[in-house]
C-alpha cells in the first residue's frame, strides 16, 4: 500500500490496520483501519518492522495529543456520563488551538468506577490532569484521570475564589469555608502535604 506522501483530509481512510500497518500521530484506529484525524500530508514510518502511518499538518500548530500523553484540559460540560473538555497543553507545550475532549465515567476513577458521579468530580471550568487513551472515534479525544496524579489541579468556588484540596476527594473555599466534591490530583494534594 503507497500512502506515504499523500494529502489527506480529516476522516480519510488511509490503510488497513494490521501487524504490519499501525496508526500514529494525526491518525486514529476503527474497525480494523486507520484514519486521518486532520488535513495534511501522510508520512510512513518505519519503526521495527512496522510501519507507523502518521499525518503532518502544514499549519502552524504540528503537536497534537497521541495515547499516553499527559494533557491538562478545561471541562466546559458535565452529564451524568461524561465530562467534555477542551485540551489546552500537551506536556507543558500550550497550545494555539484547544483540541475537544471527553472523560467518560468509568475513566474518572480507577476503582469502584460504578458509584463514580461526574457532578462529584468535576465541575464546569476545573482545569484537570488528564492522561490521554487511544483514539475510537474522530475528532474526540478520550481521557482518563484515573490514576492518583491525575484529576483536578485548579478550582474555583461559586464566589470566583481559587480552591484549596482538603482531602482526595474535597476541594474547600478559603473564603466561605464551603466544601465541594472533586477527582483531586495527587500532584496538588502534595501541595498542601494532607494525609489520607
Amino acid at each position: 500500500m503507497k500512502v506515504d506522501h499523500l494529502i489527506c483530509l480529516p476522516g480519510e481512510r488511509l490503510s488497513i490496520c494490521n501487524k504490519t500497518y499501525t496508526s500514529g500521530q494525526g491518525t486514529y484506529e476503527r474497525q480494523g483501519y486507520i484514519y486521518s484525524t486532520l488535513a495534511g500530508i501522510v508520512d510512513v514510518v518505519d519503526k521495527d518492522g512496522v510501519k507507523v502511518i502518521e499525518v503532518h499538518s502544514s499549519g502552524q500548530q504540528t503537536i497534537i495529543p497521541t495515547q499516553g500523553d499527559i494533557v491538562t484540559a478545561q471541562v466546559y460540560i458535565i452529564t451524568q456520563q461524561y465530562a467534555k473538555c477542551f485540551i489546552k497543553c500537551i506536556g507543558n507545550t500550550v497550545l494555539r488551538n484547544p483540541f475537544k475532549a471527553v472523560v467518560r465515567r468509568e475513566n474518572v476513577r480507577a476503582t469502584e468506577k460504578d458509584k463514580v458521579e461526574i457532578y462529584k468530580s468535576f465541575r464546569p471550568g476545573d482545569i484537570i490532569l488528564a492522561r490521554v487513551l487511544p483514539i475510537t472515534e474522530a475528532h474526540m479525544y478520550q481521557l482518563s484521570t484515573a490514576e492518583n496524579e491525575l484529576g483536578v489541579v485548579i478550582a474555583h468556588s461559586e464566589h470566583g475564589y481559587p480552591m484549596v484540596p482538603i482531602s482526595w476527594t474535597e476541594m474547600q473555599c478559603p473564603k466561605s469555608l464551603v466544601k465541594e466534591p472533586r477527582k483531586v490530583a495527587k500532584s496538588t494534594k502534595k501541595k498542601y502535604k494532607f494525609e489520607k
